[in-house]
């Protein structure tokens, strides 16, 4: 097969604003003609950049659908694209925005809509991760010997991404953002976000929609708000106020970081001069000037070196239009008629010689695997979930043979009306077990069996339409980054 280009999508949709990118990623050979033939993406082009649009609401918790819709199809006709050139991307719903009531419904509307292939997810973790590849924290941890954070603050959260060496170490997210608190010029509080009230009260703010405030009260919230975030990821005590501020669980572990830098709205606000009045504050109707002017004021005090990210705004769409694909090997054994599949659920299994030394216990994990997926996935779906063959590289001709009789008699017991079942390899045995499992399964449950992939238990992935008959573009989605090594 010649190189080949495919186009992808990354459509970002914020608390604040909402951006669309198309690129090209080129789809080469990377082994040699006496070798099994695998490829990989060697360059990735941006094509088109959409203006920064309102993301768009019918209310305080609905998105307009349809002016999103209208928003897509038009960057389509300016880019001189249609929905059937797509075949990669993602979209993704951040910040407060996916906590709208209509999220995903948004979510499938665009799916359907867009492109054969386009990906309808959300996280913050994944945003998070994307914006620090956007933001080029992934590239720079390559070129340094510590650690590298991209702090990527938007209208209503901030997703912080560390990297070393070119792989995430973790992903932790705050209330943080420039909409969280509406103000206008006079200094009345014109709306106050429910998520950060929590964090005001801990910390002995007590403000209402309607109160007047002070542009030195503004800036003492925005400078704790800061510093707060900012103490956590240089090893500082933050105090009680941090859990108030922080979404989830806090990283197992935080390594010593070398540099940082500060994406999204308020990453572009810190190139733009300091706010001096309350009407420069509210430029925007909200604290977004603030928060930058306190970001920027406060870095000098922190043992860590400031560095300008390679994209701000446009981080988190520009991540996930052309940082997110990966190639599945050509040793594929599939049908086509099942392709696309979206937001796929993964559970894992490590083979080794004793699971395969016959003596039951792989029909007994293998048991307790399909049983867990039975109870946390709809068991009508087909595939209901994809299941991640790990240490296939122990599998002899005898042994692939044993472990398809048992993929298929316990898949076949736990799941006897799905029409699908989705393995994938990490080696390149995925056309030999494939055609394995169809002897047995006749036809129903459909194959797909891919390899050279790599994910994990918890993974979600979407599965592209076939390029060249002989692989298919993969997303790899793990939306809990923390604790992994």
């Amino acid at each position: 097969m010649a190189d080949q280009w495919i186009t992808s999508v990354g459509l970002d949709i914020g608390t604040s604003t909402t951006k669309m990118v198309i690129s090209r990623l080129k789809i080469v050979r990377s082994s040699g003609a006496l070798s099994l033939p695998r490829f990989g993406i060697t360059e990735r082009e941006l094509l088109y950049a959409s203006p920064i649009y309102s993301t768009p609401l019918l209310s305080s918790n609905e998105i307009h659908a349809e002016r999103i819709w209208d928003i897509v199809a038009g960057e389509y006709a300016q880019a001189g694209i249609g929905p059937a050139d797509v075949k990669s991307g993602a979209v993704i719903i951040t910040g407060e925005t996916a906590n709208k009531t209509n999220a995903k419904h948004i979510l499938h509307l665009l799916a359907e809509r867009a492109g054969d292939f386009v990906v309808a997810t959300a996280g913050a973790d994944l945003e998070g991760l994307l914006a620090g590849k956007g933001a080029g924290a992934e590239r720079r941890s390559l070129q340094l010997r510590g650690a590298v954070a991209n702090i990527d603050i938007g209208g209503g959260t901030a997703n912080a991404a560390i990297f070393l060496r070119g792989k995430l170490l973790g992903t932790v997210t705050f209330h943080v953002g420039g909409r969280l608190i509406r103000i206008d010029s006079t200094g009345t509080i014109l709306e106050v976000s429910p998520s950060i009230r929590p964090w005001l009260i801990t910390s002995g703010y007590n403000m209402n929609d309607g109160d007047r405030i002070s542009l030195a009260q503004l800036n003492k919230i925005c400078t704790a708000m800061c510093r707060c975030m900012m103490d956590y990821l240089s090893g500082r005590d933050p105090g009680a106020a941090l859990r108030a501020l922080m979404i989830g669980s806090p990283l197992a572990m935080i390594p010593s970081i070398e540099e940082w830098m500060v994406s999204g709205g308020i990453g572009l606000l810190m190139a733009q001069t300091s706010p001096q009045s309350l009407a420069d504050a509210a430029l925007h109707g909200d604290i977004g000037p603030l928060l930058a002017q306190a970001w920027k004021e406060l870095a000098a005090g922190y043992p860590i070196r400031h560095t300008l990210a390679d994209q701000t705004v446009r981080a988190t769409v520009i991540g996930a239009g052309m940082q997110s694909t990966e190639i599945s090997g050509a040793t594929v054994h599939l049908d086509a008629t099942l392709l696309p599949i979206r937001n796929l659920p993964v559970l894992k299994l490590e083979l080794s010689p004793q699971l395969l030394a016959r003596s039951g216990e792989l029909a007994d994990l293998l048991d307790a695997l399909m049983r867990s997926g039975a109870s946390l996935f709809d068991q009508e779906l087909s595939p209901p979930f994809g299941l991640a063959l790990s240490g296939t590289n122990h599998l002899t001709y005898s042994s692939l043979q044993y472990t398809a009789d048992q993929l298929y008699a316990s898949f076949s017991r736990h799941f006897p009306h799905s029409e699908a079942m989705v393995i994938i390899c990490e080696t390149d045995i995925a056309k030999a077990l494939g055609q394995s499992l169809s002897r047995r399964c006749g036809l129903r449950p459909k194959i797909i069996c891919i390899d050279q992939i790599r994910v994990e238990h918890g993974d979600y992935i979407d599965l592209g339409e076939p390029i060249s008959g002989i692989m298919i573009p993969v997303v790899v989605k793990t939306l809990a980054f923390q604790g992994k090594a």
